[in-house]
């Protein structure tokens, strides 16, 4: 049996609370590429579209860069965890100002899948038969 290989995509900076994001994960944690998708296109939270793009992304980068088979591919890991927090103020009753923080997220996603078979070269009997033919178109 081929070896599997693991593929990553990273998204940061997600304006959403990491605890919101983590609900949705947990949704296609461990499942194929082809169910998170559905799954997450039928999710109706903010968070889904986020963690549908990083899932895509890395099923892009294991299929175009690293020549694995789109069909095999499984979620092996996602990954949420807090980004930087933004502290910001808001203005309330008699001058004072209250604090808060905008939190934001980062997202790892790892697929693992095997490679596609490779095509063997063509045969040399059928370049050598197509030379003399174009030998002769010349004439």
């Amino acid at each position: 049996m081929a070896d599997t290989l693991t593929v990553r995509a990273y998204i940061k900076g997600i304006d959403l609370t990491p605890r919101k994001v983590s609900i949705v994960a947990s949704l296609v944690r461990g499942r194929t590429v082809a169910d998170a998708m559905v799954i997450l296109d039928h999710t109706p939270r903010r968070s889904a579209t986020p963690v549908r793009k990083a899932i895509a992304s890395a099923a892009a980068n294991a299929t175009n860069n690293h020549g694995l088979d789109g069909k095999s591919l499984v979620i092996s890991t996602l990954s949420v965890t807090a980004g930087p927090r933004l502290k910001r103020f808001k203005p309330h009753m008699r001058g004072m100002a209250l604090p808060f923080q905008k939190k934001t997220t980062h997202i790892l996603v790892e697929v693992s899948g095997v490679e596609k078979p490779k095509k063997k070269p063509a045969t040399k009997k059928a370049d050598a038969v197509a030379e003399p033919a174009k030998k002769e178109e010349e004439k």
